[in-house]
Order: structure tokens, then C-alpha cells, then sequence
């Protein structure tokens, strides 16, 4: 199969005059293709401030006959009332699919399947979302209930008790899946157990919403002024921003000004956080601080974490745990630019209980290494070609286009930096080794590092005969027990 392909691409160069006999290589590796010449779009060629309140993103795409519109809201799961965490979710969730004000929920959904058009409502953390997708012939009708739902929600009482039930059960497997239990607990030790971000759903939290509460929180929160909008398909441009125009004019209520997603996180002090769990396999996370993605630095921390851990098995930890040693299926790292606060740097992996301790010394290794040695040539250069040359898969749709440029309008870095995304591989391109080290030795201090670990205690703290590691090796702090928590409370188990 291989030597096939590469008969068929060599004789496809022939045919296309580009080489000749004697200019095909002998070994696909030693192919030579020019530089990638590619020009990101530009938002102010789609940026559309309408006359009724929302920013669009209007991107015209005639190749299918359909129209996909999605709305970002600005609204979220920080804006729930204390004793009632759930009622944004339940609310973005029943918005689209609890009826209108003429169409009861099961009218409203046979009718949306008849037209072949996907709706669908959530809210999130910090954003809501409504999006409809459809048949462009449909478009006029599609828009009729669009604007229904959202100014006119039903939010029908069968439909919430159904999402509550479904939720209840839900949390009933909190603690089923090690997954969700260190996902979980990782929050808990990089924001604070009372961080807005941290409030879980009780089952006396569901219990308490109702459809009156509901349809409080809509009026309040759900309103143009909190809309950014991003539109792309099969339609001419003139005509679709009048569309938009009529579907958010005259508003039948003002609705708030949200106030700003509060940023007080506290992330726990250095040490060894274990869940004593029954499973075959343990997971662990190590965190340290992280950064927003407006840091001057990010373009070279990308870049650290790449070699690091990011860049899959090209990355250091995932060569050294899972290629060397076959200690994990898979590990790496993370270093995410948060939006409205930091988020935390995250490696991670699964292995036996009994490799555990060795594997996160292995990670910690990994991380002082790349302080203390500069990287090679080839690292940086393999780091910088992969965000380099993947990039324009970023705009490979005209829906891609319209959702990221919503997107950064919406989380305000179309107001920071309005060419970003130009300017975007200039600076990847310019990170050096030197800055690739100076960046690491900034944000990476293993003494310091977070170690939560979920699974068999016994067998992690017995360890691995062969690679015998002490928990206490591994970080300057203490070792922490972290208790299951109930999962219908969320209070901590004894």
C-alpha cells in the first residue's frame, strides 16, 4: 500500500509538469514542498455591529443549502443563586427544548423535525449558546421560532421535572468513574473549594428550581444586549443582516448587564492530594499555576508545553512514560491561557497503582529537565512547525470562520487585539530556545507542584519494587488525604 501511494503521487507530479523523471526522490522522506503561503481572514470583513444590539459575524458560504446561526450569551453558572446551583444549566438546557409560548414542547420538536433543523440551547460556566441549523429554504420559518424561543420559552413543567430526574440520577455516578472523581477534585485544589467554578449541583439545589425561577433568570439575563452572534451559509449578506435585524428588534423586555465573572481563585498549597479508590488503574494530575492568555510570554509557553507534553508523542513525557518505560497509554501536558482568570498548568497520565509513584517522578524529571537544559533545534523547530502549519485548519469552514471570530469578540480579544490572529505565527516563529528555558524556569517549579492522585493508596504508597519512589520524594509538601464526597451533597464522605 505504501510503495503504491508513492508511485501514484510521483506519477501525479509527473502529469502535473512539476517534476521530472529524474527529480523524484527514492524515499518519500526526502520530498521538498515550498512554504506554506496562507493569509488568515480578517474579522472586520464579517464584523457587523447591528442596530438592535449584538455584534455579527455574518460569513456568506453557497456551497450547501444550509444556514447555521448560533448566538453566544452572555450569562453563565457564576450568575446561580447559592441555594440554587443548576438554574443557569437547567434554563439553557429547557430553553430550546421546553416549548413556546404557541408550541408546546412535543409541538415544537415535531415541527423542528419536520423542517430537518437542529436546535439546541445550553449554558455553560461563563457563556450560553442557542444555535439553529437548517435548510435555507426554511430559513424564514427557522427564524420565526428562533426568536419564539428566545423570547418567549415555555420552559413546561414535565419537561423540568424530566431534566431534573435525569440530573438527580446523574449525580447519583458521581463516583463511579475515577475520571469525573479527579476532574473533580483537580478543580477543588486549583480554584478553591469556594470558587464559583467549584459549586457542583446538589440534589437539593435541582429540587428547589422552578419554572417560575426559570423564566426569572431568562428575563434577566437573556436579552440582545448580551448577545454576539455568528451567522454563516447559504444566504446573501444584505439580506441576512435584515433577518437579523427583525429577530432581535424590539426586544419585549430589557433584561441586565451581567456583572463580571469573579476571578478569586486560590489553589492549594504544595503537596500530595490522594483519593483512596478501587480501581485497576491510578490517575494522576500535577498543577501549578497558570497564566491568562493576554501574558506577553504565551506564544513561548505554547511553545514549552509543546516539548514538554503537548505535542503528543513527539513530547518529552509522553516518549519518556509510555515509549521508554510503558508505564501509560498516554501522557502529557497542558498549559491553557485562561480568558477571564488563570488556568492551571496540567500534566497528567493513568497507569497501575503500583507504577504510579515512579511515572510521577518520571513527569516531575520531565518538567525540572526542561528548566535546567536548554532544548534542542530540532525540538523548537518540530514545536513551531506543528502550530505553524496546522493553523489554517482554523478557518478550513466558513462556519470555523463565523463561530472563532464570535468567539473572540465575544471574550473580548477582538477589542484587545483586533489583528491577532495575523500576528499569531510571526510570534510563534520567533520563539527561541532561550525563551522556550526562560519561560519554563518562570512557570514550572516541580518542588512546588500540586500532585493530586486517584486510585488504590495501599498500592501506590507500596510502589513499583523495580522503581522504588516514597510519596514523600515527590514534593515538599505533605501528603493529603482527599475524602469521596457524597454524591447527592457533595460533602465530604467520612
Amino acid at each position: 500500500m505504501r510503495s503504491l501511494f508513492i508511485t501514484i503521487t510521483a506519477a501525479a507530479l509527473l502529469v502535473s509538469g512539476s517534476l521530472s523523471a529524474a527529480e523524484i526522490p527514492d524515499r518519500p522522506e526526502k520530498l521538498t514542498f515550498p512554504p506554506l503561503t496562507y493569509e488568515p481572514p480578517r474579522p472586520v470583513d464579517f464584523r457587523v455591529p447591528l442596530k438592535s444590539g449584538p455584534v455579527a459575524y455574518v460569513v456568506p458560504d453557497r456551497t450547501l443549502p444550509l444556514v447555521t446561526i448560533s448566538i453566544l450569551i452572555r450569562c453563565g453558572n457564576y450568575l446561580d443563586p447559592a441555594d440554587k446551583t443548576g438554574l443557569a444549566e437547567f434554563t439553557g438546557y429547557l430553553l430550546a427544548r421546553g416549548g413556546t409560548t404557541s408550541r408546546t414542547a412535543e409541538e415544537l420538536e415535531e415541527r423542528l423535525a419536520f423542517l430537518a433543523a437542529n436546535l439546541v440551547s445550553s449554558i455553560g460556566d461563563d457563556s450560553g449558546s442557542v444555535s439553529l441549523n437548517l435548510l435555507s429554504k426554511d430559513l424564514p420559518e427557522g427564524l420565526k421560532i428562533l426568536r419564539e424561543v428566545l423570547t418567549e420559552p415555555r420552559f413546561q413543567q414535565n419537561k423540568l421535572d424530566l431534566f431534573r430526574q435525569q440530573s438527580i440520577q446523574g449525580m447519583k455516578q458521581r463516583n463511579d468513574d475515577s475520571t469525573a472523581i479527579e476532574a473533580r477534585e483537580r478543580e477543588f485544589l486549583a480554584y478553591g473549594t469556594n470558587f464559583w467554578a467549584c459549586r457542583y449541583t446538589t440534589e437539593a439545589s435541582v429540587t428547589a428550581i422552578t419554572a417560575g425561577d426559570l423564566h426569572a433568570f431568562h428575563h434577566r439575563w437573556i436579552h440582545p444586549g448580551s448577545f454576539v452572534v455568528a451567522v454563516s451559509g447559504d444566504f446573501e449578506r444584505t439580506a441576512m443582516i435584515a433577518q437579523l435585524e427583525d429577530l432581535f428588534g424590539n426586544w419585549p423586555f430589557p433584561g441586565e448587564k451581567p456583572p463580571a465573572i469573579p476571578t478569586n481563585i486560590v489553589m492549594a498549597p504544595p503537596g500530595i492530594y490522594i483519593v483512596n479508590k478501587d480501581v485497576n488503574q491510578g490517575r494522576v494530575g500535577v498543577l501549578l499555576p497558570g497564566v491568562l492568555r493576554s501574558n506577553p510570554d504565551f506564544p513561548a509557553i505554547e511553545v514549552m508545553n509543546d516539548i514538554l507534553g503537548g505535542g503528543g508523542f513527539t513530547s518529552r513525557i509522553m516518549n519518556r512514560v509510555r515509549s521508554d518505560e510503558g508505564l501509560a497509554y498516554g501522557a502529557g501536558s497542558r498549559f491553557p491561557g485562561g480568558v477571564y482568570y488563570p488556568r492551571p498548568f496540567q500534566a497528567g497520565f493513568a497507569s497501575k497503582s503500583r507504577t504510579v509513584t515512579y511515572a510521577t517522578q518520571i513527569v516531575l524529571e520531565e518538567m525540572g529537565r526542561i528548566t535546567a537544559t536548554p532544548v534542542s533545534d530540532e525540538e523548537l523547530t518540530t514545536a513551531k512547525r506543528s502550530s505553524i502549519d496546522t493553523f489554517p485548519e482554523n478557518f478550513n469552514t466558513k462556519a470555523k470562520v463565523a463561530s472563532l471570530f464570535a468567539r473572540d469578540e465575544f471574550t473580548g480579544r477582538f477589542a484587545e487585539d483586533p489583528n491577532y490572529w495575523q500576528q499569531w505565527r510571526p510570534k510563534i516563529e520567533a520563539v527561541s530556545v532561550a525563551d522556550v528555558q526562560r519561560v519554563a524556569k518562570e512557570h514550572l517549579h516541580p518542588d512546588r507542584a500540586v500532585i493530586l492522585m486517584v486510585g488504590q493508596r495501599a498500592e501506590i504508597e507500596q510502589g513499583d519494587p523495580t522503581h522504588p519512589v516514597s510519596l514523600g520524594k515527590l514534593s515538599s509538601g505533605p501528603v493529603v488525604p482527599l475524602p469521596l464526597r457524597d454524591p447527592l451533597t457533595m460533602a465530604p464522605l467520612p
